[in-house]
């Protein structure tokens, strides 16, 4: 039996091993922390009892993945739970714009706004599996939907301040998109931006904003037992550097790289051709991620009745706001008002807190390698929509740039993208033949290559693919 390996247990990491043990391969991933998964772990950052999800949150693409989609993995544990609505955006005014999964319920509560917004999101959302292998997988391709997936890249291909004023009159309206562009880690005057927006609108109808029961590392394990299932197998506290790689190699057919670039330079330089090796190189860092967990003494209190309606709560303010405090990380300063991401899991899912206790997940974006303490800034932006919050806190536990990637070396100066999502790092991600790396049995799968961030595993999938192609048939 031919042997693969995949150096990396994140999402796509366990897609490709997924994928390879499919085919048949024996198959082993090595992951150099203790415990696997990538951000995609839940651990006790506080106190006793209260558990964390150390990267991601919430999973509307995972949920919505047409590879994970096709897997049994509820057999192996998986449990979606949803809040009422995907996502709350609060006001000043004491109000909040809430996004509806039901699209004829958002159409009407949108007012003015909500035809456009219903022409805009229902082609991708009535034909999501569809429209998600098309934009979840190499640009340049010709997709399996072309009028569908040129039609949504003419619309989306925009500045989220040209997109926004271009189809939306209301400031409630404008200011719910903002926050959904606000995932792009992009200013908004950069292309992109508006695309990742009308991507996560689209999934909130298609397939809601979920988090799994139990926290993120339920994903991991699904994902673990389902490939011990085929064979394969996972191991931790496995480092791999360049001497390993070599011992690995020597025994594979094909190798995977659920990693950073800079990792892949790292581990198998001395293997790769030298302008791959100068693309690497070159290949741009995305801003990084301030991150926050805090253990509550009672759920959030929002000054909106709405924001209890759903797990995400996007902090910000107005699309001036948002994008003010956007184009401040790009030009690399740290906004003085950031937007600040939000998730409240134990909303829907108490197994993660004490009886009648919470965890508060929240972040925002700061420039890359960061080591200004945004603490105090993100604490402000939640007690300004929900007055006595800082009375709440039972404990906090805080990772800046260097903290989130001395827990996980995928995450480069706090970098949870896999690299700046400029238009040109998505054409080219980070070369463009993508996965393939110019050295016939070495391939990379993280989401430095497309279609990005986002925790679907179609990073892994697709690599899989290519090189059961390319490397496992031929040898």
């Amino acid at each position: 039996m031919k042997r693969a390996c995949v150096i990396g247990s994140g999402p796509n990491g366990l897609a490709a091993a997924i994928v390879l043990a499919q085919a048949g391969l024996q198959v082993d991933v090595f992951e150099a922390e203790t415990e696997p998964g990538g951000a995609v772990r839940t651990l006790p950052l506080t106190l006793p009892g209260f558990l964390h999800d150390f990267g991601s949150a919430v999973y509307p693409f995972a949920a919505g993945s047409p590879f994970f989609s096709s897997l049994p993995l509820a057999d192996f544990g998986l449990e979606w739970v949803h809040g009422e609505a995907p996502l709350a955006h609060p006001l000043d005014d004491g109000s909040a714009v809430v996004l509806d999964r039901d699209l004829a319920k958002m159409e009407r509560l949108l007012g003015l706004d909500g035809r456009e917004w219903k022409r805009l999101v229902e082609p991708g959302a009535t034909h999501w599996i569809d429209f998600a292998q098309d934009v979840l997988g190499p640009m340049l391709r010709l997709p399996r939907y072309p009028l569908r997936t040129v039609s949504f890249g003419v619309t989306a291909f925009q500045t989220a301040n040209s997109f926004v004023r271009s189809h939306f009159e209301k400031p409630r309206t404008r200011a719910l998109f903002a926050g959904l562009a606000g995932h792009s880690f992009l200013s908004f005057d950069q292309p992109l931006s508006a695309t990742v927006g009308l991507l996560f609108a689209i999934s909130a109808h298609a397939v809601g904003w979920p988090v799994a029961q139990g926290g993120a590392k339920a994903i991991t394990q699904a994902l673990i037992e389902y490939l011990k299932s085929l064979g394969g197998a996972v191991h931790t506290s496995r480092r791999v550097d360049a001497a390993t790689f070599r011992e690995l190699e020597a025994d594979s057919s094909v190798i995977l790289f659920d990693t950073s670039t800079q990792q892949l330079l790292a581990i198998a330089g001395e293997r790769l051709k030298p302008d791959y090796r100068k693309a690497l190189t070159e290949f741009k860092r995305g801003p990084g991620a301030f991150k926050v967990d805090f253990a509550l003494s009672q759920l959030v209190p929002w000054r909106s009745a709405d924001c209890y309606r759903a797990i995400t709560v996007h902090l910000g303010g107005t699309l001036e706001e948002i994008a003010e405090a956007e184009d401040a990380v790009a030009h690399g300063r740290c906004a003085e008002k950031p937007f600040v991401l939000t998730a409240q899991p134990t909303l829907v899912d108490p197994t993660r807190a004490p009886e009648r206790k919470h965890v508060l997940w929240a972040y925002c974006h700061v420039p890359n390698g960061s080591t200004f303490d945004m603490t105090e800034r993100i604490e402000a932006q939640i007690e300004r929509f929900a007055p006595g919050f800082k009375d709440c806190i039972l404990a906090k536990h805080v990772s800046g740039p260097a903290d989130l990637e001395a827990a996980d070396a995928n995450l480069l100066g706090g970098d949870i993208s896999g690299g700046a999502m400029t238009m040109r790092q998505m054409l080219l991600r980070p070369v463009l033949g993508s996965y393939a790396t110019g050295t016939p049995n070495l391939f990379l799968c993280s989401a430095s290559t497309p279609p990005g961030a986002g925790v679907h595993g179609m990073c892994g999938y697709h690599a899989a693919r290519m090189a059961l192609k390319k490397a496992v048939v031929s040898s």
